[in-house]
């Protein structure tokens, strides 16, 4: 899912709605240090070669990592996830009172070389108030476009590394859900490592991967005036996602076959954590963020995933969502027609 169109469905990880928490950027930092030292060296010597490895719908070596629900993946790929559906409850704030939303999203990835995509996500939206004089408005939010490279995969270390920028296009939206006029772009570093490299006499580890994300905000506007004069500054926004997932189909395949039965064998327990940190304009360390326990189940087509979206500080509220995807191997639905690059081979 674009992270940008992640935010807008939940209001309080909005740049004005955030609370500190400086250990988010040390999280994703600690993983990067735990990642063995042979990718850490090709990592650094720009080795931007991809191979035959990178082919495979979100593939390094035997690992497969599958579309995460509320972080962005670290491949690239022709995807799509039709339909997402959030269910957050906001908590009254600032004089506003407490709402339910309801979102509808689609996003579409499309491959324009072998490592080079471009992504669109387009979200419906619900707004309903809650408590005396209950009220609904509608509308889409603003367009979010955004492309992804894919700068490097270790099959044997099970290693991925991108980078990608997305944008959230201002005023592209409807007027109802008071969207920003102003866009914001972010630029990201994702990467996904799975731990099958690790010795043999630790079976039960090793179907164990970790994805992740470091991201920035730069709004196009520093600063927004009502039509009552008040002023609402614009900050920049550190961005941190990691997913931790643990893939019962690599344990059955690529570590001991356990006997596990449909449709158990498909399963894929994650945990996701996502936070936004404003660094300046009067805001900097107010963090919120979203801890996400879940399931993915992935056949060779598709798959489907839900998550509870937990507020993971009191100014991220106190109410539990949750999220539903249904998502498209394009690629491999459709591997010589519209999943296939469109320049290059596979």
């Amino acid at each position: 899912m674009h992270p940008s169109a992640f935010r807008r469905a939940i209001p309080a990880l909005r740049p004005h709605h955030r609370l500190a928490w400086q250990s988010a950027f040390s999280c994703v930092c600690s993983v990067f240090f735990c990642l063995r030292t042979e990718a850490i060296l090709l990592t650094c010597a720009s080795v931007l070669v991809v191979g035959a490895d990178a082919a495979a719908h979100g593939f390094a070596g035997q690992r497969f990592f599958p579309a995460t629900l509320v972080t962005d993946d670290p491949f690239v790929a022709d995807e799509m996830s039709l339909p997402t559906i959030t269910l957050v409850p906001n908590p009254a704030s600032d004089g506003s009172p407490s709402t339910v939303e309801y979102d509808v999203s689609v996003d579409i990835s499309k491959r324009i070389t072998t490592n080079l995509d471009i992504e669109i996500s387009s979200t419906w939206q619900n707004i309903k108030t809650t408590g005396p004089g209950n009220s609904s408005v509608t509308g889409f939010a603003n367009l979010d476009v955004g492309s992804k490279y894919l700068l490097l995969v270790n099959a044997p270390h099970e290693f991925l590394l991108s980078v990608g920028v997305d944008a959230e296009i201002g005023g592209t939206g409807s007027s109802s859900l008071g969207v920003d006029h102003f866009s914001t772009i972010s630029p990201g570093l994702f990467f996904g490592k799975g731990l099958g490299d690790l010795p043999r006499n630790l079976p039960l580890l090793r179907p164990f991967a970790v994805t992740g994300v470091l991201s920035m905000d730069f709004p196009t506007q520093n600063k927004t005036t009502s039509d009552s004069g008040d002023v609402e500054w614009n900050p920049h926004v550190l961005g941190t996602g990691l997913a931790i997932e643990y893939s019962i189909p690599y344990l059955q395949a690529s570590v001991m076959d356990l006997g596990i039965p449909k449709p158990f064998n498909r399963m894929i327990p994650l945990v996701e954590f996502n936070f936004q940190t404003p660094v300046d304009r009067g805001q900097r360390g107010l963090t919120t963020g979203i801890i996400c326990p879940g399931i993915i189940w992935s056949t060779t087509y598709f798959q489907i995933g839900f998550e509870a979206l937990i507020p993971a500080n009191p100014r991220t509220g106190h109410n539990v969502g949750a999220i539903g995807q249904l998502h498209f191997y394009l690629d491999d639905m459709f591997p010589h027609t519209i999943g296939k690059p469109l320049f290059g081979g596979r």
